[in-house]
């Protein structure tokens, strides 16, 4: 098989799902090099996670894990209100803002660090993290700051993110000395690429207007078959249509991996040897740009053949309740590299273990797989279960370890 061909086997939930899970086997004949995996401890650690279910979603009418519940911080429907307020012209134009929104924000949302604020002056709220980065990133889209065309500030384009100022940014989310941010220059780096990608590739951002990351909602309209898409699909466009946008990592055959890792224990026969494929956020992002189709009308399709998130939330919920531990535990005190084999092997572990998590969930409530996808799992969820027992087990609620981060990938 040419380099080239094989380096896109990679670019898919399948190939996450299938390199992650060697990881795991290798993991319960004790053979990684960082990690134990305690799979007794899944019982209890599902009970855990399903009492969160029921505290955040009594009904368990569980929305999809997505960047439009961290638009609705604080219980405020921003996009709802900024769509009426602007009036679309029609499902189109609807839909590209929606992805300009959501691509945006979501290539902002690696971790902010524990010391980061945001003010909304509008609602005189203060989030951080997520919610915060999510709240920034949509007040910044308000204001025209991804827009050249003054009087369509609700939009992000190819000219304006290119040209996208490191003060602007700083501004937009508020960084201080006494309010520092992580990963500023990575964020900035990433957007401005994105900018460059978009102008450069008009057959796939410029279907139905200038180029702008939301054309990708025309581009996957064009795929749509039946009236359906599935959610692979979705994964495998954004991670062709964005690769280029990653920082360099490794490439194979002209082939750009991005969010792709090297473990040893990882064989394969040909040029992906060695290699573990994550895609973190082009999920999160694949996750985010299933609604805007939903609210177009389009069917989605096979959403749980995406995987969980590896982050620290996900990661940490598992360390934290025992299911995977580190063998020498004073390495949780030592800040690792992104790419360090303890972080691959950790994120390889949070990919393959959630799905047994969901599994054990689904069988205490009684649940398939059709009426509580692993979406549902995410946001009800295990994402939710990190965060309350971070905040249990150590002041500030940071992860159980910390990792790196350029901010283009946590």
């Amino acid at each position: 098989m040419p380099d080239s061909q094989a380096a896109r086997t990679l670019l898919s939930a399948a190939a996450v799902r299938e390199r992650s899970n060697r990881i795991l086997n290798a993991g319960l004949e004790g053979r990684l090099a960082h990690f134990t995996v305690h799979p007794e401890a899944i019982p209890e650690a599902a009970t855990f996670v399903l009492g969160e279910i029921r505290r955040n979603y009594p009904s368990l009418e569980i929305p999809f894990h997505a960047r439009w519940r961290h638009f609705e911080a604080g219980g405020i429907d921003r996009w709802g209100v900024y769509e009426e307020a602007v009036g679309f012209a029609d499902v189109g134009a609807a839909g590209r803002a929606a992805y300009d929104l959501a691509i945006i924000s979501v290539l902002l949302d690696a971790g902010a660090g524990a010391s980061w604020r945001y003010h909304e002056g509008v609602t005189g709220e203060t989030y951080s993290r997520s919610e915060g980065l999510a709240v920034a990133s949509f007040a910044m889209m308000t204001s025209g700051l991804f827009s050249s065309r003054p009087l369509e500030p609700f939009r992000a384009d190819a000219a304006a993110l290119a040209a996208l100022g490191r003060d602007e940014l700083q501004s937009g989310f508020q960084v201080s000395e006494q309010n520092p941010i992580v990963g500023l220059d990575g964020r900035l780096a990433l957007l401005r690429r994105l900018g460059e990608r978009v102008a450069s590739a008009p057959d796939l951002f410029a279907i139905a207007d200038d180029p702008r990351p939301g054309g990708l909602f025309d581009l996957l309209l064009s795929r749509v078959e039946a009236g359906a898409i599935s959610a692979p699909t979705i994964l495998e466009t954004v991670l062709t249509a964005l690769g280029p946008i990653w920082p360099g990592r490794i490439s194979v055959g002209g082939v750009d991996l991005g969010d792709t890792w090297r473990h040893p224990l990882v064989t394969a026969p040909d040029a992906t040897d060695g290699l573990v494929p994550i895609h973190k956020l082009s999920q999160w992002l694949s996750y985010s740009l299933i609604e805007p189709l939903l609210w177009a009308g389009i069917e989605v399709t096979d959403i749980d053949g995406l995987t969980g998130l590896a982050e620290y939330r996900n990661g940490g919920l598992l360390i934290d309740t025992g299911v995977i531990a580190l063998k020498d535990p004073t390495d949780a005190a030592r800040p690792q590299p992104v790419g360090s084999l303890l972080v691959v092997e950790w994120r390889a572990l949070t990919v393959a273990l959630l799905d047994r998590l969901a599994d054990e969930i689904r069988r205490l409530l009684g649940r398939d797989s059709r009426s509580l996808p692993l979406a549902m799992v995410l946001e009800g969820g295990t994402w939710s279960a990190g965060r309350a027992i971070a905040a249990k087990l150590r002041p500030g609620g940071g992860p159980p370890i910390t990792v790196e981060s350029d901010g283009t990938v946590f």
